[in-house]
């Protein structure tokens, strides 16, 4: 058995997420919460510190991203302490972003995954208004991590994620 697993390499274990449960928590509306988060909120920090790597190598080479750029054509600093340097606080706040960013998508995914499979088992059934019910909720829950959130913002996170998840189920037989 130990040989078994000092054989087997990385690609062999991302293999191994899809065949089975990666957590077993005695129930399985918490495996499936807790598998989309771990992998939702995975891919968030990637995407973070790719993004953030990107802003600090622009800015430490004196380029213009054109995202930074107001109105007023004062440029704004998206990360403010991000200085494009080896620095503490540079890093921090780099963890600090990714921290974040991997908490929502893992929240994200958590949350939909869990009401689609909630809802499934409540009603007997697997279709849009499922997909339409969580959707919503999720948007709203993405909206109220944002730190100044709306009554609006609140509102169009709920019927984006609604539409978006709704298309995505009447999607899914066609392609």
């Amino acid at each position: 058995m130990s040989s078994n697993l000092e054989t087997r390499s990385l690609l062999d274990e991302l293999r191994s997420f899809d065949k089975g449960s990666f957590f077993d928590l005695g129930h399985p509306l918490l495996n499936r919460i807790a598998e989309s988060f771990v992998k939702a909120a995975g891919i968030g920090a990637i995407q973070a510190v790719s993004r953030d790597a990107y802003f600090i190598a622009i800015e430490g080479a004196g380029l213009e991203s054109g995202s930074g750029l107001e109105s007023t054509g004062v440029k704004k600093q998206r990360f403010p302490d991000l200085r494009g340097e080896t620095n503490r606080k540079s890093l921090e706040a780099m963890v600090k972003n990714t921290g974040k960013e991997s908490l929502q998508w893992g929240l994200a995914a958590g949350v939909y995954s869990g009401l689609t499979y909630g809802l499934k088992e409540a009603r007997g059934a697997h279709d849009w208004k499922n997909s339409a019910v969580a959707g919503a909720i999720t948007g709203m829950t993405l909206a109220l991590t944002s730190e100044d959130s709306s009554h609006e913002q609140i509102v169009q996170c709920a019927i984006t994620g609604a539409a978006i998840s709704t298309a995505a189920n009447l999607l899914t037989g066609i392609f």
